[in-house]
């Protein structure tokens, strides 16, 4: 058996259609189980392929998470960084934020939960490898805020009491997805539906809890 393993390495280098039926099994079974549930077996069986195969290609499970994570992340983030980061106005910075962030979590309704999960799990590694100095970009943002209300176009708000709001009404009805449509007895169609409505319900709502 191991003479077979060896000639097969020698004579097939890596290939990128495994490699990525690889990716996509590990990112299925990342999100059912996070990080600490998923077994390199379980990637490989979904992948299709063995264990030992799976191995050459990605030395560890650590290895192949922070691959699967860091993707997660470049959906997940970017979203808020650019739209905070951009010169456009308060109001609209919070209507695209709301329009774009929801059109994210409708293709990705998984993407939030396993984000936040792995975070809570281990924040001081997710500081120390993926956020890195993200803190400057909010500041932008704060400084907005303060100019708006030194302006009188807005009430005094706390930015951070602002910005959770934001994130939490885009984000919480995937989260809540499976009981809400239980208890509405909604399908799926509806479901995506009202989350249309609810691109530019969310922005109204905290614009006009805001404005003065």
């Amino acid at each position: 058996m191991l003479t077979i393993w060896l000639n097969y390495m020698v004579n097939n280098k890596k290939d990128d259609t495994s490699q990525e039926r690889i990716l996509l099994a590990a990112k299925k079974i990342f999100l059912q189980k996070g990080m600490a549930g998923a077994r390199m077996q379980d990637i490989a069986d979904e992948a299709g392929i063995n264990k030992a195969l799976l191995h050459y290609y990605f030395r560890n499970k650590e290895i192949l998470f922070d691959m699967i994570f860091l993707e997660a992340l470049k959906q997940f983030f970017p979203k808020i960084t650019d739209v905070v980061q951009s010169d456009i106005s308060l109001f609209e910075k919070i209507e695209i934020f709301c329009r774009e962030y929801i059109d994210m979590m409708q293709q990705n309704a998984y993407l939030p939960l396993f984000v936040l999960n792995e975070v809570n799990k281990d924040p001081v590694r997710f500081k120390e490898k993926f956020w890195q100095n993200k803190n400057v970009v909010f500041l932008k943002f704060v400084e907005q805020i303060d100019t708006e209300v030194k302006r009188g176009k807005i009430k005094s708000v706390n930015p951070a009491h602002l910005f959770i709001n934001m994130i939490s009404m885009c984000i919480f009805p995937f989260i809540a997805k499976p009981i809400w449509m239980m208890t509405t007895n909604v399908d799926e169609m509806q479901f995506r539906y009202f989350m249309e409505q609810r691109k530019t319900e969310v922005s109204k709502f905290i614009i006009e809890s805001i404005k003065k």
